[in-house]
């Protein structure tokens, strides 16, 4: 891996002040000072940053209740994003699984693990993602069965997959694909003639968002949710 990332990731500080560090000559490896920051390393290498060895963090896996208003990404000029809003040690070695629309809530993982973040996401993987969808009219039963049985996207060819659709009071649906198309849930609700007014996930895979989690916060995940993965 690269000596920045590695640096980066070992002690928590953005990529961009790790790379300053290196070309300052703080860092050796295995003994030889790099001064370039791209240069490639076995990650089991004695790396020391002035003068005391870092090493790399163990796998990271955090849970976070998306408010509205942020968006899915690790960095951006104009928007807050939902890294911002993660008071983490190695925050700058974590990356979105999944990503939410700006105006979406709930469920949302963040990982430094890419297999494992990869084989979540994977479409051949098909793990379920569960939405609570407010809408500008209730769901028709017949609508609903649309939904179960597919339908076609505006702009693309064949139907979705069978989505699980569960009616619900006050105009709301629960509805749960095993896809991952832009915008996918607002685009079925939209070839069913309705519209999506608020949209909150739920649970990915057997996981649910712990309801105790209030908007903006996060924490760890533990071993036995990484099953339910």
């Amino acid at each position: 891996m690269r000596l920045d990332q590695f640096v980066s990731q070992s002690t928590g500080i953005p990529r961009s002040e790790a790379s300053g560090l290196i070309r300052g000559g703080r860092v050796l490896v295995n003994g030889v000072r790099i001064t370039k920051a791209s240069t490639h390393i076995d990650p089991a290498a004695e790396v020391l940053l002035h003068g005391e060895r870092i090493v790399l963090p163990g796998n990271i896996y955090l849970m976070l209740h998306k408010p509205a208003g942020v968006i899915s990404a690790t960095e951006d000029p104009a928007h807050r994003t939902v890294l911002d809003l993660v008071d983490h040690p190695h925050r700058y070695t974590l990356h979105v699984v999944g990503r939410l629309d700006k105006d979406t809530t709930g469920l949302l993982l963040l990982t430094n693990d890419g297999d494992w973040s990869h084989r979540l996401m994977s479409p051949r993987h098909h793990v379920p993602k569960t939405y609570l969808a407010t809408l500008a009219e209730s769901l028709t039963e017949a609508a609903a069965q649309q939904l179960r049985a597919g339908v076609q996207l505006h702009g693309e060819k064949g139907l979705t997959k069978p989505a699980e659709v569960e009616i619900l009071p006050t105009q709301q649906a629960r509805i749960t694909i095993a896809e991952g198309k832009y915008h996918q849930v607002k685009r079925m609700l939209a070839a069913v003639g309705n519209r999506v007014e608020a949209l909150h996930r739920e649970r990915i895979g057997g996981l649910v968002l712990d309801t105790e989690l209030p908007p903006g916060e996060w924490r760890v995940l533990q071993g036995a949710e990484l099953g339910l993965l």
